[in-house]
């Protein structure tokens, strides 16, 4: 029973994943395609901060509407929808108009990206079994991190196919069109997959939610799981206001503020501008797409040790060291960058550790922590306020960097990174608890006792 059980939570967690993958491309195609769009509409720094960024208004607004809408039409439904988001955005950027209209697309995909971004970690956080939820969880991340890996490739082989002049008039139009195979592919593979148990029982769909348990955690496990959801869902559901209760306002902090760090400390600078980043340390167009590829290689691979360590060693501890890890990168990213040494492989050197740190930690269990820490009551609503302020952080990052780089240079910039790392280690260390182990209903527990 336990291996089907298993094959059975896998295969599922492996479809909601592959809406994370879509989330991995769909953000992460705008790096290989920057630098031509600029070249294209000859943009100012603000202007290409805009270009790069304007997707993440969508994924704001994705990100409120997708806990509001998956209460009421169910998780699965409300992915299917960011699929045909992501397909409309990869069409319409691919057929020539002006930067108006790439800018109108990408708002789309935003949308797409904002809703699956809390959706599929939610849906797993539902459909898991609590004593590998977490390394379930940091499946989804695995599928960000294959998506960037994969839109790296994408990029650098169709920037290849032709000169630097096609590239700048049509090749980028190609990046964004390319996202149309994995946006038919997602929503194909979401048509068996069954609705999220927890939903099912708070629209009083008991029998149906009973058979999914059980294929999941096993009868015995399942009749347990049923009566403490029966337990959690005798509280009605909860308005907003609800959040600012003593208890539930520390987990709301914890998800809020969680969120923002995990962007803060500047991860989507490398991948929104990394070609941009290594080209300014001397090396051409093809060679930065190269290290880029670098870049989301590691990525990969150290995301793989967080799912293998998160439900051994627990959320916090590789929280810290990562944090930690992530501080003493960007500090010699800062400082290669000031001293100008050794061509750019200090650079190289020090964002491929902080990569790696960032992938063992913030990366993948800033959506463990968000998706497990709410009550099932309200989980979708607060989950959406959390990874609202996610993209939020995403978007101020992403536009301010173009104008930072400009305005004090990129040893600094880095150096304030460095320093959002430092203060992420802090808050981590005194206000983040254990989630390790418990189910969803004992973690509800914690904040019920203040």
């Amino acid at each position: 029973m336990e291996n089907y059980s298993l094959k059975y939570v896998y295969r599922y967690t492996f479809v909601a994943a592959v809406g994370g993958l879509l989330f991995g491309y769909d953000t992460a195609v705008v790096a290989g395609a920057i630098g031509f769009i600029q070249e294209k509409y000859n943009l100012s720094p603000a202007m290409t901060g805009w270009a790069a960024s304007c997707a993440l208004i969508g994924c704001m607004a994705g990100a409120m509407l997708a806990g509001m809408l998956s209460d009421k039409l169910g998780r699965k439904k409300v992915l299917m929808i960011s699929g045909f988001a992501f397909a409309v955005s990869s069409i319409g950027i691919l057929i020539p108009s002006g930067i108006e209209y790439f800018i109108f697309f990408r708002f789309i995909g935003g949308i797409g990206i904002g809703i699956a971004s809390i959706l599929a970690p939610m849906y797993i956080s539902e459909i898991a079994p609590a004593a590998i939820r977490g390394r379930l969880i940091s499946i989804y991340q695995l599928g960000i991190v294959t998506g960037i890996l994969l839109i790296y490739f994408v990029n650098a082989g169709i920037a290849g196919l032709h000169d630097n002049a096609w590239n700048v008039d049509s090749g980028w139009r190609w990046m964004f069109g390319s996202g149309l195979v994995p946006s038919l592919i997602f929503i194909f593979l979401l048509l068996p997959v069954p609705e999220s148990p927890r939903w099912l029982a708070k629209q009083n769909r008991w029998n149906e939610a009973d058979v999914i348990l059980a294929k999941v955690n096993g009868r015995a496990n399942a009749d347990k799981e049923i009566i403490s959801i029966r337990e959690s869902l005798t509280e009605k559901q909860a308005p907003f206001s609800d959040l600012l209760q003593p208890g539930l306002r520390t987990a709301l902090l914890i998800g809020i503020v969680l969120s923002v760090f995990s962007q803060i400390t500047g991860i989507n600078v490398i991948m929104y501008y990394a070609p941009e980043i290594f080209k300014a340390t001397g090396s051409g167009s093809s060679s930065a797409l190269m290290q880029t590829i670098w870049v989301g290689s590691i990525n990969l691979l150290l995301t793989i040790v967080a799912i293998k360590y998160v439900d051994k060693l627990g959320r916090k501890k590789l929280l810290l060291i990562g944090s930690a890890g992530m501080a003493v990168c960007l500090a010699i990213v800062g400082l290669a960058f000031y001293t100008q040494s050794a061509g750019g492989y200090w650079v190289l050197a020090g964002i491929l550790l902080y990569i790696s740190f960032f992938a063992i930690s913030l990366g993948p269990l800033t959506f463990v922590v968000v998706a497990e820490i709410f009550p099932n009551h309200i989980r979708g609503r607060a989950m959406g306020v959390a990874i609202f302020f996610l993209w939020l952080s995403v978007y101020v990052v992403s536009q301010t960097f173009p104008m930072l780089l400009k305005s004090i240079g990129s040893a600094y910039t880095f150096w304030i990174y460095m320093v959002t790392s430092v203060m992420a280690f802090i808050f981590i260390w005194k206000i983040v608890p254990e989630t390790k182990g418990k189910t969803l209903e004992q973690i509800q527990e914690i904040w019920r006792k203040g």
